[in-house]
Order: structure tokens, then sequence, then C-alpha cells
């Protein structure tokens, strides 16, 4: 009978014998590690703690040094078993008794059933179908070449380990080579998404190999077991038989009923599984597994086949998945790699034998599936990295791996001492995979997605790169390529409102005007086209008035977590992109303005979000990438809410009405962190848009939006000023632009707060605020100014103001920008008072104009041409006490866009940063 079966019928047993028991536990001098059948939650929960607590120490060292959570598993079990713990006096008989370990065998047992469930959840044979072809040829040479190695190998280990009494010589061979040529599916799933690889050809070729390989391998597996149980020939076919037929059964009436149902209760159309579905669900894999262990194949084989009918539609089986895996990762997973690692003894490999043995099998295990797959992929077409990547990748075995050995383990077919000889082999091809892709296959080579799609050929690539705005006094180019990192619903309306402004209206003829406004979008279109507007369609470069056309590319982060759900999201990204509700809602509103919007969707570690979103930029040839913060928590705070059910601080929350800023503080910090790294990595330009709610875009003329600008030098402002003559392009779009100047007018003492006690009162002030005097991130740190550049800068400065003031030798769309634009230049000892001042006039006047206020400023972190830290100091002083103002705003946004927050400016924020190579050939 199978081991779920033996399993029950112990535990039954154990419940029968109970009796009554003394009640006062350890209080009447119980000893709570003793075993007692009638009461065996006591040392389980010793056990599971003890288990789940190092398998977590592990798994936190080990991801240090980017190697997957299963390593951590493997060597937990071991470090446990009777290698290391065991060989501590007593350890094993007092925590890991032998009549405990039926208790621990039937809750392993229920995890790795549901974990094979969770497995054949993440198998998706569409990615076989759209590669066919060079995955089917990959999979098939990862198969037959291991396996016959496999089997070589097989014959002097059998005679040299095995008693032939115990194991058939037939039955080896079959298994050993099963056990070579398999690979670990889910392992080369969560190091394929690790390795940002998912959307390379080499990760998409890959995975659909890795499908194909796992379906077989498992499908040798079952055989091999079967033979095992079987008592002759024609019993195994016979045991063949009847699990092949619960394979049809399952796959088509069962699957076709469950589909019926799970659109009937609408857990189809949500995405959602009620909760009758899950009770269904849970039901068909614990009974799939019942059947097959009693037949005499593994129970995990029906676990697997209960996977493979659930529908993939609408994220269903997503959704399901997340329900289930936490239970199954933190709690079932590692008892069953400790009960691996209780039968692992490495101290039997005591002989020279035993480890030359160990060398021979881990070279024919990895040379096996290396070279199979990577001269495959190279035949296919692949370059010579590219098919290492593959071969390698391949190779991996993991925990895959273990449930194979295991099993072999328990069917009698290998012994401890063979048993450990292989997990040897499994532990350390599963360690080298990442580095050794690495290696093979690193950054620089890679051909991502996004980068082919958006790559630049020909002459094309020679026009794209933009002019850097006061390097001569020719005619404005605009910014046309937008990135927009895009996380919330409440971006979208003052996202929506600034890409209408940065696209002008669309200057349609008497002739396109007359067009029946009852027509559909499509009639309309088509009617555009006869009347000679085939200009301001969105694959064309310009509109109506010559104005450069813009792109919108709007860019998803999801973290990439530890679960199983994540890397699932990361294999079906198109199709969380053709469902998501703000991409959705931004294509269309991109559809109906003509402006052509584009997605992606990037699911990494939080660590990596700021290299993600300025690798994504340079694929696609960004002019300025755009990051808005709002008051909510947005999803890179949340990084996943959802999954760690915390709700993270904004430090903009106290000051524009949010939450109270009184939350963890701690993780008010993690987004300006992500901030600041984007500034400092991205090779593009880079905006914060800091929303308070921009004025909706209305037809009629007494409705618009207006902008100020404090110009004070150096490449940012230099970058904000350029970026407010692109916005004034639109009609609705109007602007104050001041040039501002420090002089020295007022006494030391009434602008510097350089003694001890006002510079205690500042820091008092910063506490009480709950606002961070010290950054515990990285700052944007920049080189030292010298002499030349400020020079160099200062004549730059003058150069843009002169051509921003002068409209002359300019296309005739920038000379109706700047007929909208007010120039005025100020000096003053305090300039961020006056800028301030000005702001507050300015706001009084749109309103008066019904028209909304957005404040544009450069970032300044980089060559600014005045500190104005002893000001700021001093504002930030005498500011409200319920503002949450300190270091990490400041290192944020810089000094200009602090001293508005401070003192609770009622505009919108939008601040630039330059690019350090703008300007660059």
């Amino acid at each position: 009978m199978g081991a779920l079966s033996d399993s029950i019928m112990d535990y039954g047993y154990g419940l029968a014998k109970r009796a009554a028991r003394e009640q006062g536990g350890i209080l009447s001098g119980e000893n709570p590690t003793h075993f007692d059948t009638a009461n065996p939650i006591r040392i389980w929960v010793i056990q599971l703690v003890i288990i789940i607590c190092m398998t977590q120490l592990l798994a936190t060292v080990f991801a240090k040094i980017g190697q997957p959570r299963v390593i951590a598993e493997v060597v937990a079990g071991i470090i446990l078993g009777p290698t290391v713990m065991g060989r501590i006096p007593n350890f094993s008989r007092t925590i890991f008794p032998t009549e405990s370990l039926p208790y621990l065998s039937l809750v392993s047992t229920i995890g790795l059933v549901l974990f094979m469930f969770v497995i054949a959840l993440e198998l998706d044979v569409s990615v076989v179908r759209k590669n066919a072809r060079a995955s089917l040829a990959i999979s098939a040479a990862g198969m037959v070449l291991p396996f016959g190695a496999g089997v070589g190998v097989a014959v002097p280990i059998y005679h040299h380990f095995i008693d032939p009494t115990k194991a058939s010589f037939g039955h080896f061979l079959l298994f050993v080579g099963v056990a070579i040529s398999i690979t670990a599916f889910p392992v080369l799933c969560r190091i394929l998404t690790e390795l940002r690889l998912l959307d390379t050809q080499v990760g998409v070729i890959t995975l659909s190999a890795g499908v194909g390989n796992d379906v077989v391998g498992w499908i040798l597996l079952a055989l091999t077991v079967a033979l095992v149980n079987a008592s002759a020939g024609l019993t195994a076919l016979w045991i063949l038989l009847t699990c092949v037929a619960w394979t049809v059964f399952l796959l088509l009436p069962v699957k076709w009923g469950f589909r019926w149902l799970a659109q009937r209760n609408g857990s189809l159309e949500s995405g959602q599984p009620t909760m009758s579905m899950m009770t269904i669900t849970l039901l068909l894999v614990f009974v799939s597994a019942f059947f097959t262990d009693v037949i005499g194949v593994h129970a995990i084989f029906g676990g697997f086949i209960a996977g493979l009918i659930i529908p993939r539609d609408n994220g269903f089986s997503i959704a399901l998945l997340e329900k289930i895996e936490d239970l199954v990762t933190i709690l079932f997973l590692p008892i069953y790699f400790t009960l691996s690692g209780l039968k692992t003894n490495l101290g039997l490999l005591n002989d020279g034998t035993a480890w030359a043995y160990i060398i021979l099998i881990i070279v024919v295990a990895f040379f096996g599936k290396f070279v199979g797959c990577a001269v495959t992929a190279r035949a296919m077409g692949f370059n010579l990295r590219e098919s290492g990547a593959i071969g390698m990748l391949m190779s991996c075995k993991g925990l895959v791996e273990l449930i194979v050995l295991n099993i072999g383990l328990s069917a009698g077919i290998l012994d401890t001492k063979v048993f450990s000889m292989f997990v040897v082999m499994a532990i350390i091809l599963t360690f080298i995979t990442s580095p050794f892709t690495i290696l093979i296959y690193p950054e620089r080579v890679r051909e991502h997605a996004s980068a082919i799609q958006h790559r630049p050929t020909g002459d094309d690539a020679k026009k794209q790169r933009r002019p850097t705005f006061g390097d001569s006094t020719g005619p404005i180019s605009l910014m046309t390529r937008f990135t927009i990192v895009l996380n919330k619903v409440e971006h979208l309306p003052a996202v929506m409102t600034l890409t209408q402004f940065l696209q002008p209206p669309l200057k349609l003829s008497s002739t396109a005007d007359t067009i029946d406004s009852n027509k559909s979008l499509d009639e309309k279109d088509a009617a555009l086209d006869s009347t000679g507007a085939q200009s301001t369609l969105p694959g064309t470069t310009s509109v109506a008035d010559g104005t450069p056309r813009v792109s919108i590319d709007a860019l998803r982060l999801i973290e990439l977590t530890e679960r199983t759900s994540a890397v699932m999201q990361v294999t079906a990204a198109d199709e969380l992109m053709n469902r998501d509700t703000l991409i959705s809602v931004l294509r269309t509103f991109g559809h109906l303005n003509r402006i052509p919007v584009s997605s992606a969707l990037c699911v990494v570690p939080r660590d990596t979000f700021s290299s993600s979103v300025a690798s994504h930029a340079r694929d696609t040839d960004a002019d300025l990438v755009v990051i808005p913060w709002s008051s909510a928590p947005s999803a890179i705070e949340e990084g996943s809410q959802n999954v760690d059910g915390i709700a993270p601080q904004n430090p903009f929350d106290a000051i524009f009405g949010g939450r109270s800023a009184a939350v963890d503080k701690t993780t008010s910090v993690l987004y300006s962190q992500f901030v600041r790294r984007v500034f400092v990595e991205s090779p593009t330009d880079v905006a914060l848009f800091i929303d308070r709610g921009l004025s909706p875009l209305e037809t009629s003329a007494t409705y618009g939006q207006h902008i100020f600008l404090p110009f004070f030098g150096g490449p940012d402002d230099r970058l904000a000023l350029a970026f407010v003559v692109q916005l004034c392009v639109h009609p609705a779009v109007s602007a104050t632009i001041v040039r501002v100047k420090k002089t020295e007018g007022l006494e030391e003492s009434e602008t510097r707060l350089t003694d001890d006690a006002k510079a205690q009162q500042v820091a008092a002030t910063l506490a009480a605020n709950n606002m961070t005097v010290h950054s515990v991130g990285p700052d944007t740190v920049y080189p030292q100014t010298t002499t030349q550049t400020r020079l160099q800068s200062e004549t730059a400065d003058n150069l843009v103001w002169v051509q921003m003031t002068t409209s002359e030798a300019q296309s005739p769309a920038i000379q109706s920008a700047l007929s909208r634009v007010t120039f005025a230049e100020a000096s003053s000892p305090i300039p961020l008072a006056e800028i301030l001042r000005r702001c507050s006039d300015e706001h009084a006047a749109a309103v008066a104009n019904t028209k909304g206020l957005l404040v544009v400023v450069g970032r300044g972190r980089r060559m600014a041409t005045e500190s104005h830290t002893d000001e700021l100091r001093g504002i930030i002083t005498g500011a409200s006490s319920s503002m949450a103002i300190g270091g990490e705003i400041r290192r944020t946004v810089g000094d200009v866009a602090t001293a508005f927050i401070a003192t609770g400016a009622k505009a919108s924020l939008f601040v630039l940063q330059a690019s350090e190579n703008i300007g660059d050939d």
C-alpha cells in the first residue's frame, strides 16, 4: 500500500489508543519533549518551530549570495539530520523520536501532494506551442542524452553499492536515468525570474523546454514506481493502464465539468475562486492523490494530474494558488525536506571511492544536460552564449530531484549511502546554476523583448538623440518619448491630464469637422484619413502644425516575492497587461486622443526596482522618466501591500492631508530611496511628479493650467525651463518663469542659523514632527563643481535664457508657446522666500482665472548655482509643527521643492533632474 495510506493508518491507530491523561502539563512536572501518542501535538510543535527557524535563517543567508530557497531547505534538513545535529547526544532521540516520524511523514506527504498540485499549476502548455520546434528539440535532447549517460553511470554504482537482493538491476538503471535527466521546473522558473531572463529568447525557450522535460520526467518516474511496486509484469501493466485511464478521466470529463462549474458560479469571470470552488478543488486534489496511491503509484502523481485541469482564464489559477501557497511553502515543504535530511547521512561518505563516484555523478549529470541542450540550441540557431545559458539552466536540479530521490529511497531502489551521494549532486548542480548562467550570459549581451521592440534602426537611430538645451542657439527640440511608472488608480487623472498637455490638440480640416458624431470611433478614424488628417494618426511623427508627436510608455512594477504566484505572474505578463485596469484605461485614453500608448510589466525584487526602471528607459530610448507620487500608498511602497499586509507611510501624507504621519516611519523611507536610486541610475532625464490634483482640461478658454517655474540655473533648471516651454505648446497652458538671483542685502544673523541654541531648536522640531534627520539609504552624491564647470554652467544658463526669451528662428509651435510665457527676473537675499511669495500670487491669479497651478522646479542636487541650506532650515523651523519635513524629503526633491512642501504651497510639484551624460556624443 502507498505511503499516504500507511501514514493515515498509523495516525488513526495512534488516535484510537488515546487514554485519559493528567491535565497539569508542565505544572505537574511533565516533560513537554516527551512523545505521547495520545497527544502528539506538543512534540510536533517543537519540531515545527525548529524546522521553520532553521530554514528561514539559512534562506536569509543563501539569499544574500543569490541562491534559491530550496538550497536552504535541503541544507537545513541535512543539518538537523544525523550528519550534523544528530551527532549531539540524545538530540535526535529527544527532538525527532522514531515514534513521532509517522506524524511528520503524514504532514509532509499532504504538503508534497499540494506542492505537486502547485507545480502543475505552473506548467503552461501554451508556452510550448508558441516555440514548439526549438523547445521540443531541446527538451528531447535534454532527456535522451542524460538518460543514457545516467544509465551508463548506474552500472558501476549498482555493482559497488547496491545489494542485488533489495533492488532489481533494471529498476535501478531506469530510476538513475530518470533522476539524472529530470529538470527542476519550479527552481528553473525562480532562477529565470530572478535573473530577468523571462523576457529574453533564452528564457522563453528554456521555460518551454523545461515544461516538456518536466512532464516526460514525471511520466517516466510514475512508470518506474509502477514497475517497482508490481509483483509481476502483468500487474505493472494493469497499474500503468489504470493510471492512464484516471489521467484521461480527469483531463476530459472532470476538466470540462470543473470549468462549467467555475463559469456557473462566476469564479472564472471574476478570476477569484469562491469558497465552494476552493472546497471542490482541494477535494479533487486529495481524491486524485488517494486513487493514484491505492493503485500502486505514489500519491504525488494524483496531485500533479489534478493541477493540470485547472483553467488559467482571467488569472483564475494564480488566484487559486495564492490561497494555498503560503501554507505549502512555509509549513509543509520544510517538514518534507527535514525528513529527507533525517534520511541523509553524509558521514557514510567516508571513503575515496564514494567521493570519486560523487564526482562522477556530478560530471555525468551536468555534462549530459549541458551538452545535450546546448548543442541542440546551437543547431537551432542560437549563438554560443545563448546556447551555453540554455544548457546551464536546464542542468538545475533542486527540490524535484529530492522528491525523486526520496521516492527511490522509500521504494527500496536506493540505500542511505547512495541516496546521500545523489543529494550532494543535487545541491551542487543547483548551487552553480545561477552564478554560471550570469558568467556565460551576462546582462550586457542579453536582448530583452522591450529593447528589440523599441530599438531604432538605420538612419532613425541617428536622429533619436535629443539635442541638449543651452548648447546652441538653434531651434528648440521637444521631448517625445515619455516613460511613466504607473502603479495606482489615483495616478491616472493627473497622468492623463499631463499627457494631454504634452500633446497639443489636433488641428483637423473643416471637412473633418463635418464627420457625423454618431459614427463609431473606427469610422471616424477612417473618415479623418480620407480628409487629409493623416498626420494626426499615432503612427506619424508630427501633428498638423509640425509639433512632434509624443508617445507614452507605461511601466508597471510588481515586487517579486518568494511566492510561486509572483513567478506565475511573470510568465503570464502579457495576459496580466491585457486585463490590467490601469493600462486599459490609459490605452483607451491614448486612442481617443491619438497618443500612442505602450505598456510593460516588470516583476522584480524590490531592491532592483530602480535598476529595472533605468534599464527600461535605456531599452526604450525614453526622453523622460516620470515617477508619480501622491498621498496614497504606491504599489512600490505596498511592494506589495497585498503580500505583506502592511500599508507603508508616504512622507507627504501629513502635508497633503493623507494618513497620519505618526505611522511607522521606517517604511516611509522606502519610496524616497527608490526615487533617489532612479535619479542616480537612470541614463535619461527623470521627473518626480508630486500630485495634488491637476485641473481637468476643458474646451472652454476659461479652463487650463498655469505653471510657475523659479529658475536658479544649473542643468536641472535648464531642463525644467525647456519642459515648461514644451507644455506651453498646448493653448490651454500658460506659464510664469522667474529667473532668481541671490544677493547680499541682509545681515548674516537674519538669514543664517548658526548658533548652537537655534541648531538644537531645529533638531528638536524635526524630532517632534517625526522628521528624518539622517538618511538610512544612499544619497545622490555628485562630484564637486570646479570654477571651470561653474562658468560653463552659467554660460549655458545665459544661452538658454536668451534662447527662450527670443522667439526668433523657432518653429511656429514654439513661438506660439513662448507667447503664453511671462519671463521675469528677481533678486533677493532670501530667494526661497521670494519665490514662495510669488507662488502665492500666481496661485491667487490662477484661481481667479479658474486654472490649476503646477510648480516646476529643478532638483538642484548637481551643479546647483546657489546653496539654500541655511534659509531652508529657517523655513522648516517656522513651518507648522504637524508637517513631517526633514532630510529624507530634502534629499529626494532638493532644496527648492522642499521649501514649497514645507510651506504647504497649494500646487502640484514637478521636480526634474537632467541626466549626467546629457549632451554627450
